[in-house]
């Protein structure tokens, strides 16, 4: 792994950790529905260009029928479930439950791609469950965290929700490695914003709020969409060309430590040792999945005779 790959699973770690902190404040303004096309809309209307000034239209032009699907599978589905999520769920149990995306992209690129299991990534995604685990035991426990949640049907289902949308974001990882290698990763995340876009179109005029949301709700909207869907999908589909699908979903490893950051900076939250202890095994799983860890060691010389 390059030193420039770990640069952007931070950075993209530490935009999506945010992201969750939005979602939660714009989802009663919005819906989930008009929130998930603002921000595909936003991505899109920012890629676009950017794709015409590289040169790159070409890319999207000859590979649009396998970004449909990866637009749906990557952004419009989950941004729907995790939005209906966060209606129920606070931000940090959200991102939490999102981290079980490395476990579904894993397990569907095994399956599907015949991606080997290897002993170390294993290894790692198992202390990175481990970490997140901890994190929502903690949470769970933590009655500040969790202040007018209520464990009813409505809390399973919002759960369920996050769940199933980790396994739209791994099949997405292994969509990309299969049907689109090669293709530039600002091709990728332009295509798939604007396929997203299209398909929630429709859906979004049958939703639009009533009540149009006040100038700092389209503030924070629009940042959502230019920093956790238009800068953060070209740092992902970066990724998975450069470290493959499994490494490139085990930012959402980190995502719940980087969120919890962003809450103590922003929000003031505590910041504890069992958070510090929890993050330390994420880290060290993440780690092991992107194979930072074990360093191998180099070959000696050949002798010379």
């Amino acid at each position: 792994m390059k030193s420039r790959d770990l640069t952007d699973l931070l950075l993209l770690a530490a935009i999506w950790g945010g992201s969750f902190l939005f979602m939660r404040m714009l989802v009663p303004a919005f819906g989930p529905v008009a929130m998930a096309f603002v921000r595909v809309a936003g991505a899109a209307l920012l890629l676009l260009p950017l794709l015409l000034l590289r040169g790159q239209w070409p890319a999207l032009r000859d590979n649009w029928r396998p970004m449909v699907l990866l637009g749906l599978t990557n952004s419009a589905l989950p941004f729907l479930l995790f939005g209906y999520a966060a209606y129920t769920l606070p931000a940090g149990l959200a991102a939490i439950f999102n981290a079980a995306t490395p476990l579904s992209t894993a397990l569907i690129a095994w399956l599907w791609l015949g991606d080997p299991l290897t002993r170390w990534r294993n290894a790692g995604l198992a202390l990175g469950f481990a970490g997140v685990a901890g994190l929502a035991f903690y949470k769970s426990i933590d009655v500040s965290s969790l202040q007018g949640l209520q464990l009813d049907h409505n809390t399973a289902l919002a759960v369920a929700a996050c769940l199933a949308g980790t396994l739209f974001y791994g099949h997405a990882g292994c969509h990309a490695k299969r049907y689109l290698p090669g293709v530039p990763a600002m091709a990728m995340a332009a295509g798939t914003q604007t396929a997203a876009a299209l398909a929630l179109l429709g859906p979004a005029l049958l939703t639009w709020p009533q009540v149009n949301p006040s100038l700092r709700d389209w503030t924070m909207a629009v940042a959502l969409a230019v920093l956790a869907s238009g800068v953060a999908y070209m740092l992902y589909f970066r990724l998975i060309t450069h470290i493959g699908p499994t490494g490139a979903a085990s930012v959402t490893f980190l995502v719940p430590v980087f969120a919890a950051g962003w809450g103590a900076l922003v929000l003031g939250e505590a910041v504890t040792l069992p958070m510090l202890i929890g993050g330390a095994v994420i880290l060290a799983g993440t780690a092991l999945v992107i194979g930072l860890l074990p360093r191998r060691q180099a070959a000696p010389p050949p002798s010379q005779v």
